[in-house]
C-alpha cells in the first residue's frame, strides 16, 4: 500500500511537470520565435517479487515469467519543438528578419556567442544591427575593403553606419549620348553663334561640370559642325580659368582642328566715303570718312536751348559757332523746370506765378547756363507785343576730334569723321567674332571682298539626306571628349587632370526631321541604356535593406547601391539540444553540436532570410488544450491511488478493534 501512494505521488508530480510545460507553452503563445515544449514520462524502476524461469524438459514444466511490480512514474524528457516553425507576421520593418529554415542568427552579449529564431533587429546608437529586446550585437562577416566582397571569415558585430558607409563615391562620367531632332530650318543653327547644347558631367571627384556645344551649318546639305566653345564649372568659370591657361585645347581635345573659309562682298554704308589714296605724304593707309550733321552731337538740354534752331557758321579758328535763334510764342511746353507763365498782352509783360518776370530771370525759366558755361555767351530777351519773342545767344563748339569741315562747302552742319575700323564702314559685315580672322581687300570703288576664317575643334555631323537618318559624327558613330593628363599653366607649373576622364559622346539617335523649325537636339550623361558610364557625385546614404542571403546593402542619392555586411547563421546537428537560457535565445550543449565560430551562409542548406516579417510561436493552442485536459485527468486519477491507499491503510488499522 505504501508503494502504491508513492507511485500516486511519483504521477501528480509527473503531471504536475507536464501542466507547468504547458502553461508556459500558452504563456508564450505571442512571443516572437518561441517554440513549443512537450513533456515524455518514463517508469521509474520495478521491484522483483521473484524472477523468471525457463521451460525444464526433464519436469515436463513451462516456463514462469518474472513477477514484478513497478514504483511510479518520472518526467523522461521535455522536448523543444525547434524545428517547427511559427506562422509569419508582416511588421514592414526592413530590420524584422524571418528565418526559413532550421539555421539561427548568431547574436553576442558581449562576452559569448549566443543563437536566436528572433529576428527583430534594429541600428542602435554605435550603428551596430542589435536585438531590440536585449540588444545583443548580431553577428557577421564584413566587407573586404580590397575587393568589395563578403569576406567568410570568424564573425564580428555588423558595424554598419560607420563613417565609410555614410557616403558612397563619386564616379566619373565616362559616356554620354546625343539624342533628339536637328531641323535644317531651324534659326539658331543657321546663325553665326550656332545651336547651342551643353552637356553635364562629374570628374572622379565628384565635380559637376558643364560642356558647352555649337552646332552650325556648312554649306553641305545634310552636314554640319558640332564645335567645342567652353567646359565650365558650377560657378560659370571656365577650365581655362581654373588652370590658368590660354587655349582649351591643352586641356582638352574634341574632335579634330577644322578651319573654315567664307568669302562675301559688302557695300559701304550711307553717309559713309572712301579715300583710295589716302595721305601719301605721311603714308597713311586708304581712310574713311563717316558724314554727319552738326547737331548730332549738339543735343537738347545739354548744349543748346530746347526748342532753337541753329545756323552754323565758320570761325577764322575752325570752331563752328551757332548764329542767333528764335522761338515761338511762350507756351508751358516749351519752357524747362515747371514754372507756370502767363503774358499779358496790353502790357507785353510775363508773370511767374503772378509775379512779373524780369530779362535775368528767363535765363533760369529757359535752363540757360551762365555766361562762360559750354561756351555760352550774349543771351538777350526781346519781347514782342503778339507774345513771342527773340532770344540771341552765342555758343561756341569745338568740333570732335578728326572732324572736318568739307572744303568749299557753304553748308557748314556737314562734317567728317575718320572711320578707323573697317568694319563699320560696311552694311552687315560684323568682324567681333573672336574665333574669326578676316581678311578684308577693298576695290577703288569702296567695295569690301571680306574672307572670314574660322579655326575651331569640333567635327562634322552628318545625316542621310533621304532618310534624315544619322550617318557619322567625324566617320564614326561617337566623337570623344579626350582629356589630357596634365596642363602647364601660364606660370610654367605642371596641374594634373586625371580626375577627368574621357568621355565618349554617341550621336546615333540624332536625327535630321522637320519640327516646325525647332531643334530638340540635346546631350545627356550615360550611354544609350541611360546608365552606364553616367557618372555619379557623392552620395548620401537614404536606405538600408538586407537580402534574402542576408547580405546588407546602403542605398545613396546617387543612384549607388553598395554591400555593407551579411548576417551568418548557424546550423547545429541537433538543435533540440540547445538549451534555452531565456530572452529568445539559445546556447549549445554538449548534445547540440558546437558553434565553429565562422558560420554559413543561409542559402547553404535551402534556407533564406525574409525582411519585413518576424517569426510568431509555434505553440498549437487546441494542442496545448487536449493536452491539458488529459494532464488534469491523469494528475486527478493519480491523486484518487492516494486516497484510495489512504483508505485501505485506515482499515488495517482499524483491524485491531
Amino acid at each position: 500500500m505504501m508503494r502504491a501512494m508513492y507511485s500516486g505521488v511519483a504521477g501528480l508530480k509527473t503531471h504536475q511537470t507536464k501542466m507547468d510545460v504547458i502553461g508556459n507553452n500558452i504563456a508564450n503563445v505571442n512571443t516572437v520565435a518561441f517554440k513549443s515544449s512537450s513533456t515524455t514520462f518514463s517508469e521509474i524502476m520495478y521491484q522483483n517479487v521473484s524472477g523468471a524461469s525457463g521451460p525444464s524438459a526433464t519436469t515436463g514444466r513451462g516456463g514462469v515469467n518474472a513477477k514484478q511490480i513497478g514504483l511510479g512514474v518520472t518526467t523522461g524528457s521535455t522536448t523543444v519543438n525547434i524545428s517547427s516553425p511559427g506562422s509569419a507576421q508582416t511588421t514592414g520593418d526592413g530590420f524584422d528578419l524571418m528565418i526559413t529554415g532550421d539555421s539561427f542568427f548568431v547574436v553576442n552579449n558581449g562576452s559569448s556567442n549566443l543563437f536566436t529564431k528572433a529576428g527583430a533587429f534594429y541600428i542602435d546608437g554605435a550603428g551596430n544591427l542589435a536585438m531590440k529586446s536585449t540588444g545583443y550585437n548580431v553577428m557577421g562577416w564584413q566587407v573586404d575593403p580590397v575587393t568589395g566582397d563578403i569576406r567568410k571569415d570568424m564573425v564580428s558585430p555588423l558595424k554598419i553606419m560607420t563613417e565609410n558607409n555614410l557616403t558612397s563615391p563619386p564616379e566619373a562620367t565616362t559616356n554620354a549620348t546625343c539624342g533628339g531632332i536637328l531641323d535644317r530650318n531651324s534659326t539658331a543653327v543657321n546663325s553665326d553663334k550656332g545651336y547651342a547644347m551643353s552637356l553635364s558631367f562629374v570628374d572622379a571627384l565628384g565635380y559637376q561640370f558643364t560642356a558647352k556645344f555649337a552646332v552650325r551649318s556648312t554649306k553641305e546639305k545634310g552636314e554640319y559642325t558640332v564645335e567645342l566653345e567652353d567646359i565650365m564649372d558650377v560657378n560659370g568659370t571656365s577650365v581655362k580659368d581654373l588652370y590658368n591657361v590660354d587655349d582649351l585645347a591643352s586641356i582638352v581635345s574634341f574632335g579634330e582642328q577644322i578651319t573654315q573659309q567664307d568669302t562675301a562682298n559688302y557695300n559701304l554704308k550711307e553717309n559713309v566715303r572712301f579715300d583710295p589714296n589716302g595721305d601719301p605724304a605721311t603714308g597713311n593707309p586708304p581712310a574713311y570718312y563717316r558724314s554727319m550733321s552738326f547737331p548730332e552731337f549738339v543735343t537738347d538740354g545739354q548744349n543748346r536751348v530746347s526748342g532753337f534752331t541753329y545756323r552754323v557758321t565758320a570761325a577764322a579758328n575752325g570752331q563752328a559757332v551757332p548764329a542767333e535763334g528764335t522761338m515761338g510764342p511762350v507756351s508751358a511746353s516749351v519752357l524747362q523746370k515747371n514754372y507756370s507763365v502767363t503774358y499779358d498782352p496790353e502790357n507785353n509783360t510775363y508773370y511767374n506765378n503772378g509775379i512779373e518776370i524780369t530779362d535775368d530771370e528767363w535765363r533760369n525759366i529757359l535752363g540757360v547756363p551762365a555766361d562762360g558755361t559750354n561756351g555760352i555767351t550774349g543771351f538777350t530777351v526781346n519781347k514782342e507785343v503778339d507774345g513771342s519773342m527773340t532770344f540771341t545767344l552765342t555758343q561756341d563748339f569745338t568740333l570732335m576730334d578728326g572732324a572736318e569741315i568739307p572744303a568749299g562747302s557753304t553748308d557748314f552742319s556737314i562734317y567728317e569723321v575718320p572711320i578707323t575700323n573697317q568694319a563699320d564702314a560696311y552694311e552687315g559685315l560684323d568682324t567681333s567674332d573672336p574665333n574669326k580672322t578676316y581678311d578684308i581687300r577693298v576695290t577703288p570703288t569702296g567695295i569690301a571682298q571680306v574672307t572670314s576664317t574660322r579655326t575651331f575643334t569640333g567635327s562634322y555631323l552628318k545625316f542621310d539626306v533621304d532618310t534624315g537618318l544619322f550617318v557619322s559624327i567625324g566617320g564614326a558613330d561617337s566623337i570623344k571628349l579626350d582629356f589630357a593628363n596634365n596642363v602647364n599653366d601660364r606660370l610654367g607649373n605642371n596641374q594634373s587632370l586625371q580626375s577627368f576622364s574621357d568621355i565618349d559622346i554617341d550621336f546615333t539617335t540624332t536625327k535630321w526631321f522637320e519640327n516646325g523649325g525647332s531643334s530638340t537636339m540635346g546631350m545627356d550623361p550615360g550611354a544609350v541604356d541611360g546608365e552606364t558610364g553616367k557618372g555619379k557625385k557623392l552620395g548620401d546614404l537614404i536606405g538600408l535593406s538586407v537580402s534574402n542571403d542576408g547580405t546588407i546593402w546602403g542605398s545613396y542619392d546617387n543612384g549607388n547601391t553598395t554591400l555593407l555586411g551579411q548576417i551568418a547563421v548557424a546550423v547545429f546537428a541537433n538543435p533540440s539540444g540547445l538549451e534555452k537560457v531565456g530572452e529568445n535565445c539559445y546556447q549549445t550543449t554538449l548534445n547540440s553540436g558546437e558553434f565553429d565560430g565562422i558560420g554559413q551562409d543561409i542559402t547553404a542548406d535551402g534556407g533564406k532570410m525574409t525582411s519585413g516579417q518576424l517569426e510568431m510561436s509555434n505553440v498549437d493552442l487546441s494542442t496545448e488544450f487536449t493536452e491539458m485536459i488529459t494532464t488534469q485527468r491523469g494528475f486527478q486519477a493519480n491523486s484518487r491511488i492516494i486516497t484510495t491507499s489512504d483508505t485501505l491503510l485506515e482499515e488495517l488499522i482499524n483491524l485491531k478493534r
